[in-house]
């Protein structure tokens, strides 16, 4: 695996691998196809399923970490955040990655930068509100990491789902000729979604996470039995995250797929995102509603 931090490198890296496999006479041997997988470190099984869909789905990969400060608020987490680079390199290598990215903060936001990526509809609400500015710096790096890469497709997982709404939002938006994959969230035996974030927790915590998992599962049940009132399946997952004592719960809602807006009734597809707080410890999941029966949900 290369690895660079240098954006003209990069570039020039990225031209060879795209040509790599090609004739004398300059003809392609094999269509050469870039997937990208964008991570800010602390890589656990979630991220390297990630990139095994990318070298599944094309024929390089190419994976960056970049810790951005600009989704971070004043009060989070930006620098207690795990950090162990050489340990994702090795573990981004042993898992098929063909070239690493590690821009510095400088390379991606240089001095005298001002120019920001908004995306409106889909940041509204849920992490948009509880995090002001969170998706506009989620926006602007993705948009800046999809230029200096240019991929083919990007890989995104499922557990971000207001993430992943907002940035199939700027792909549609700006006409970005890069192809959205999105992962299903990986899971622990108990159903706790994969997070970095969930090295923060006390066992104590760890244990009382597992409540978000059954608040979707609770929902799920509903929607089998046919519960189509969105009021009454947020209820019902706000009912079983309140009997967590140490949760507090920030949200629970059903949203439409594409706007991430809250809906009245599931007609087919829906999101229900939900997210809590264990101490200092802010965590997210989500349920992928279909109400078609020959497709499985995320969970």
């Amino acid at each position: 695996m290369i690895t660079l931090k240098e954006p003209g490198e990069l570039r020039r890296q990225i031209r060879a691998l795209r040509t790599d496999g090609r004739t004398s006479d300059g003809q392609k041997s094999g269509g050469q196809t870039i997937g990208f997988v964008p991570t800010m470190g602390a890589l656990h099984r979630g991220h390297l399923a990630l990139v095994e869909k990318s070298c599944e789905l094309a024929t390089k990969t190419v994976a960056s970490i970049f810790l951005n400060p600009t989704q971070f608020g004043p009060d989070e987490d930006f620098d207690s955040y795990p950090r162990n680079v050489k340990a994702d390199a090795k573990r981004l290598s042993d898992h098929g990655c063909d070239l690493l990215f590690l821009p510095s903060v400088e390379t991606i936001y240089p001095q005298g930068h001002c120019t920001f990526v908004e995306v409106e509809r889909p940041s509204q609400g849920m992490e948009g509100e509880l995090r002001p500015g969170h998706f506009r710096g989620v926006a602007t790096v993705v948009t800046q990491l999809f230029n200096l890469v240019q991929p083919d497709l990007a890989v995104f997982g499922d557990k971000d789902a207001q993430q992943l709404a907002v940035i199939r939002q700027l792909v549609r938006d700006l006409h970005l000729p890069v192809k959205i994959v999105a992962h299903p969230t990986i899971r622990e035996d108990d159903g706790l979604a994969l997070s970095s974030r969930n090295a923060y927790l006390s066992s104590e915590q760890r244990q009382a996470a597992t409540v978000l998992y059954r608040a979707l599962a609770e929902a799920r049940k509903h929607v089998a039995e046919g519960e189509r009132s969105a009021y009454r399946l947020r209820q019902a997952m706000r009912s079983m995250l309140a009997t967590e004592p140490l949760a507090d719960i920030d949200y629970a809602e059903v949203v439409d797929p594409v706007t991430f807006q809250p809906i009245d009734e599931l007609e087919r597809q829906a999101v229900l995102p939900v997210a809590i707080r264990l101490g200092t410890t802010r965590l997210i999941d989500n349920l992928q509603i279909d109400t078609e029966p020959s497709r499985e949900t995320d969970l």
